[in-house]
């Protein structure tokens, strides 16, 4: 099956789960949820260089326990967090061994952070007055390492890595605002659609990457060897 075959596919799979398939049975709905996904990783898998640097392998283990985060969340929001957690400590780690540092996109750390400020600050306050104290630090820890993840995605340079973990991060302010704070008209679609596009996305940019890495050895070499 060709690249461009897989996307298809994983579009339509994306909008069968979205629209179609109900909420229940839950098992087949996080069945069809880990579909898009799965597709996702092997699209990912085909992106891939002939020998992928460590830091591209980073990435792939980052949408493995992404999609392990999609079954949790469906049964335990508490495991779901820990998953998509462990997902982008290894897309923040991949991302920053590729990280190509400017001012300018150093830059992004100000509207990152604000934004991130500002939606912490509603969530925790919604969280605190509801009495969910104990979700009060997880939530902190997972928005302060989605923000990491965000801005070196942007240290990299690579335009597909960039939108994706900005779609990421709207995604997860849409569920945790419908969640916490107040309801969202759509939110599912709007949850889901944002989502599966982030992380189609991210395993677009490992081609480019890739091939730049690639480049970047093949010059050290020459120069090892001047």
């Amino acid at each position: 099956m060709k690249n461009w075959q897989i996307s298809i596919l994983i579009g339509l799979m994306s909008i069968l789960y979205i629209f179609i398939i109900p909420h229940e049975p839950l098992a087949l709905k996080i069945v069809f949820k880990l579909i898009p996904m799965a597709l996702i990783i092997i699209y990912a898998f085909r992106k891939l260089p002939a020998s992928p640097s460590p830091a591209l392998r980073l990435v792939i283990m980052g949408l493995f326990f992404c999609m392990l985060g999609d079954g949790f969340i469906a049964v335990s929001f508490v495991a779901g967090l820990g998953a998509f957690l462990v997902g982008h400590l290894f897309y923040l780690t991949g991302f920053l061994k590729m990280a190509h540092i400017t001012k300018l996109r150093l830059a992004a750390i100000i509207p990152i952070g604000l934004y991130s400020w500002l939606v912490g600050r509603q969530l925790i306050s919604s969280l605190a007055a509801e009495g969910n104290d104990t979700l009060v630090m997880p939530v902190i820890a997972y928005m302060l390492v989605i923000s990491i993840m965000a801005l070196s995605a942007i240290l990299t340079g690579s335009k597909w890595a960039i939108a994706g973990s900005l779609l990421f991060v709207i995604s997860d302010s849409i569920l945790s605002w419908n969640m916490f704070v107040s309801s969202v008209v759509l939110s599912d679609v709007f949850i889901m659609t944002t989502y599966y596009a982030a992380q189609f996305l991210i395993a677009c940019s490992l081609s480019s990457i890739g091939k730049r890495e690639g480049m970047i050895t093949v010059k050290s070499e020459v120069i090892r060897q001047l």
